[in-house]
């Protein structure tokens, strides 16, 4: 269930298999026309209709989601592509040492499998999405290099690598899943830097680009429109397929003998929680307790410098022009663990990082001070992001909202609660000073910092945690529930820890490395009839 970047992947590479693929999507195809981002109302069109904050959005599609105990807001999408219509399209490996943080850091814990388990999916995700990127990176093993030469880092990317240059600082193109030239069915890059409200270019590899045209074509049916309210099981405990409401309000169900469910890191515990049962009281797969358990969402920073020349940071790609891991592994003298990648942007148009973010005050964003600031920065500013690894957390979670929040079903609605730990705020206002200090370096005449961007929840990680023991987790290494043979979770709910990269690499490699198994295994797989 979910047509997004995991689901995507499993639909079509099952079809192509040959197994009869039924895949429930929530939301509906969006249009390439639809797109706001060739229009000179992009920035405007962004704060609402295209804005990535479903409470905000207010879309018939979306569910509302209560945050009224979470420092951080999620993000998402339903549609056909999922958040990868909106998404960045950063396409960031994990490093080794993100598979072994506990052996190597003493907190968290290691993943049942090793970044060489798991290199030759991101090497075959890489070539099916179309990555642009440089080879060679010192950041990285041997091996990984994209398929596309990287896009150009333009007069932003040069001016903050002046900058580390003159530290002698690591830093390194950006990888991105969006075609330096023509790419399958994917056209160049036009650099018009609008990727945040979907791509009216048709170069951003959103997945109902990259997958459901083949997927269709070898014979994967796909419903849009599908909410889906329950996965149901049988007198064994066996899922036997998943309720779900049309738009029109009507009942369905669909039977299956193998549920694999894809519906982020908050809509997929919303859902287990949903599905309880005489077998299952406490939800879905919940034997362990911690379904909806260990949110991670990736706090994130701006760091932004003001120069005297005109750098046209309006010009894309939006995500990463360049980055740097300079300050990615733990240094137990910084005084704390684990540390984050930071990603280099440009600016935008004359509302900037108003178009795609919140969180600073009003007066420093509207009023005269807008003005003024649009004159001072426009095409003269360019914003590290600093996407801090967020370790686990029992204590934030995801569960069902306890004051009669609904979607337009009447179906609950889920509430997170999250807080960003001291480990976390620790290591942010390390790295937001490394940062001014390149950018300092660079010759920016003025830093300003966003230390946590309330809109930033992006990546929607780690409550439904994979593991090899079922008292403390809820999937095994493949992805299959430990309490319902029959059934998979595919997206970053499966995540053990974050990393402080964009995930959307490994939640494709990982549901790649699941689906592989689930072939080979057919014939043992346990299904309901």
């Amino acid at each position: 269930m979910g047509a997004g970047a995991s689901g995507s992947v499993a639909a079509y590479h099952l079809a192509k298999a040959g197994f009869s693929v039924v895949c429930l999507e929530q939301g509906g195809w969006v249009k390439q026309t639809e797109y706001p981002g060739n229009h000179a109302a992009w920035e405007l069109l962004s704060q609402k209709r295209w804005h990535p904050n479903p409470n905000v959005r207010q879309l018939a599609i979306d569910y509302p989601v209560n945050t009224e105990e979470s420092d951080v807001n999620p993000l998402m999408y339903n549609a056909v592509g999922g958040g990868t219509i909106l998404y960045a399209a950063q396409w960031h490996r994990f490093r080794p040492s993100d598979f072994r943080v506990k052996s190597l850091d003493g907190v968290a814990d290691d993943w049942p499998f090793s970044y060489e388990d798991l290199e030759p999916y991101y090497r075959q995700m890489d070539l099916e999405i179309g990555v642009s990127g440089l080879g060679g990176n010192p950041a990285y093993p041997e091996g990984n290099n994209p398929p596309l030469p990287p896009l150009p880092i333009g007069k932003v990317g040069r001016k903050a690598a002046e900058g580390l240059n003159k530290l002698g600082w690591h830093w390194w193109p950006g990888y991105n899943a969006i075609p330096s030239r023509s790419y399958r069915n994917l056209n160049k890059c036009a650099l018009r830097g609008t990727c945040l409200t979907g791509c009216a270019e048709g170069s951003k590899a959103s997945m109902d680009l990259v997958y459901w045209q083949e997927a269709n074509n070898n014979g994967a049916k796909l419903v849009t429109g599908a909410r889906v309210k329950e996965i149901t099981v049988n007198e064994r405990g066996l899922a036997k397929g998943a309720v779900y409401i049309d738009r029109r309000g009507r009942e369905h169900f669909q039977p299956a003998s193998v549920v694999i469910l894809g519906a982020n890191g908050v809509g997929t515990p919303r859902l287990l929680l949903l599905s309880k049962s005489a077998k299952f009281p406490e939800g879905l797969a919940n034997s362990s307790g911690l379904v909806g358990r260990r949110l991670m969402m990736h706090p994130f920073a701006v760091v932004q410098g003001q120069f005297e020349e005109n750098l046209e940071s309006w010009v894309g790609p939006t995500g990463e022009l360049i980055n740097s891991m300079e300050f990615y592994e733990t240094d137990e003298k910084r005084g704390f663990v684990r540390g984050a990648k930071w990603d280099l942007m440009g600016t935008g148009g004359p509302l900037g990082m108003r178009s795609a973010y919140g969180g600073r005050p009003i007066k420093e964003a509207w009023g005269e001070n807008f003005h003024r600031s649009v004159k001072k920065n426009l095409g003269r500013s360019v914003a590290w992001g600093i996407i801090a690894e967020d370790l686990p957390d029992e204590n934030n979670r995801v569960v069902l909202d306890d004051l009669e929040l609904t979607d337009s079903d009447g179906i609950p609605s889920p509430k997170v609660i999250y807080k960003m730990s001291n480990n976390t705020r620790n290591l942010m206002e390390f790295h937001i000073e490394r940062a001014k200090e390149s950018l300092d370096a660079a010759g920016a005449t003025d830093t300003l910092a966003s230390p946590l961007m309330k809109d930033c929840g992006w990546h929607l990680l780690g409550t439904a945690r994979m593991g090899k023991d079922p008292e403390t987790s809820v999937v095994n290494e493949w992805c299959q529930s430990h309490d319902v043979p029959n059934l998979y979770i595919i997206d970053g709910s499966v995540f053990v820890t974050s990393a402080g990269v964009n995930p959307t690499a490994t939640i494709c490699a990982i549901a790649l490395r699941a689906v592989d198994h689930m072939i080979q295994e057919r014939r043992n797989q346990e299904v309901p009839v």
